[in-house]
């Protein structure tokens, strides 16, 4: 049954490493990115690689859940295509940033109004305020994995843990069964892409990739939270969260563009502060498969207690990893 369980996985390994060396020769001739001030690249490399992880994804999940007799939501998969669609344009050619967020809002938003108004996270507030929460929350996380993509292997040490816990908590019964396919499936993918991407990486996933990739992670996540699991839902991306997040707000109290790029993320200061990418993604690996044992433990607790403990020992270690990167490295 375990075996069962890993083959999706498998064949979007193996499908989505295939597509993404079938294209590398034309995203280097169409889609170079160029290194500029913001960049951690110091070479013309070509972006866009994130095609094969969304096609290896959403082809793996869907054909798996058909053979199962469950199916994926057709909205999860139209949003997650408009997304890519959205992020491939933007590699080509920068779009205007409130065209960008019209269209993520609205496919995020496609999602989460379709939703079965039983699932719910938090019953006591109204729906539509509830809704609109999520929908917030949703353009942001989609938005975040975007701006956390600026190191070679940095999405794969994100994803690849978090997706692999979401597929052994379906696995297990704890996630219902098309989200355990989906990351799963996703899972696969991104270390079918993984060779590819190793520093110095070859190729780049580009927003086509990491937006769709926020959005179909998200939405395992909100999996959880549909199903009171909110702390585990919290704790998995807990690190994208909190470096995405204090960054954002830093930004807007020293009045600058957020919405533009730069290179003032916790992870890119610390290359500046003498980490090498491997040793940054390594500890990003490390802390999140801490944070997965932290999300497990409170999926199986009982108690309130254990819950609030795991929340914040999951807390402290982000921050620890957020000081760390923050301060010169000695030697």
């Amino acid at each position: 049954m375990f075996l069962l369980a890993l083959a999706p996985a498998a064949l979007a390994a193996l499908l989505s490493a295939c597509i993404t060396w079938r294209s590398m020769p034309l995203l280097q001739r169409y889609a170079l990115a160029r290194p500029n001030a913001r960049s951690s690249h110091r070479i013309p490399t070509p972006q866009g690689a994130g095609i094969a992880i969304v096609a290896a994804t959403l082809i793996v999940a869907s054909l798996w859940a058909a053979w199962l007799n469950a199916s994926i939501p057709l909205v999860l998969i139209a949003a997650t295509l408009v997304i890519a669609l959205v992020g491939f344009a933007d590699d080509i050619k920068p779009l205007p940033v409130l065209l960008r967020l019209v269209l993520q809002a609205a496919s995020v938003g496609a999602v989460v109004f379709t939703t079965p108004d039983t699932l719910r996270i938090i019953p006591a507030l109204p729906l539509v305020f509830e809704r609109g929460l999520i929908l917030i929350a949703g353009v942001w996380f989609v938005n975040l994995v975007n701006f956390m993509d600026g190191l070679d292997l940095m999405t794969v040490s994100e994803v690849v843990p978090i997706a692999a816990a979401l597929a052994l908590l379906g696995w297990l019964g704890d996630l219902p069964l098309p989200a355990a396919l989906v990351a799963a499936a996703l899972c696969g993918a991104m270390v079918g892409f993984a060779p590819f991407n190793r520093p110095v990486a070859k190729v780049f996933l580009g927003d086509v990739g990491s937006l769709p990739i926020g959005l179909l992670l998200g939405w395992c996540l909100l999996g959880l939270a549909w199903h009171q699991q909110i702390a585990a839902a919290l704790l998995l991306p807990a690190y994208y969260l909190a470096d995405s997040t204090v960054t954002l707000f830093r930004r807007i109290a020293r009045r600058e563009p957020f919405w533009s790029a730069h290179r003032s993320h916790f992870y890119q200061r610390a290359t500046d502060n003498g980490f090498t990418v491997s040793r940054v993604v390594g500890e990003v690996f490390a802390l999140n498969l801490l944070l997965v044992l932290l999300a497990l433990v409170t999926i199986k607790a009982t108690s309130t207690t254990i819950t609030t403990l795991a929340l914040l020992a999951g807390a402290i270690a982000v921050g620890f990893v957020l000081r760390r990167f923050s301060q010169q490295r000695a030697g």
